[in-house]
């Protein structure tokens, strides 16, 4: 399962950000590793430079094998948040989606 990762000039990233992603997308993902060939990760602020709540924002597109891709996303107060969060929908989202299939 291929990660990449884009983010706009607003997010703080760094290692620590792409580590968080890299390790939230495989224990929450890691049995559609088969299915997802690869995911799209997508960071940004909102607000830019102002400071608000939920202004974080995490899209994630998963391009599944023989299917059309998945999006989940997440708004949060934290880039962390925000990634876990939107995770874990689409985690829900495969779940419901490929458990169709079988």
């Amino acid at each position: 399962m291929h990660i990449e990762i884009n983010h706009d000039n607003h997010i703080q990233y760094d290692e620590s950000v792409e580590r968080h992603v890299r390790q939230t997308l495989d224990s929450t993902l890691s049995r559609f590793a088969d299915q997802v060939t690869r995911i799209e990760v997508h960071l940004h602020d909102k607000n830019a430079e102002r400071r608000g709540n939920g202004d974080r924002h995490c899209l994630l597109e998963a391009k599944v094998e023989g299917r059309p891709p998945l999006a989940a996303s997440e708004d949060a107060d934290t880039i962390a948040a925000a990634i876990t969060g939107a995770a874990k929908k689409l985690q829900r989202r495969l779940d419901s989606d490929l458990g169709r299939l079988h």
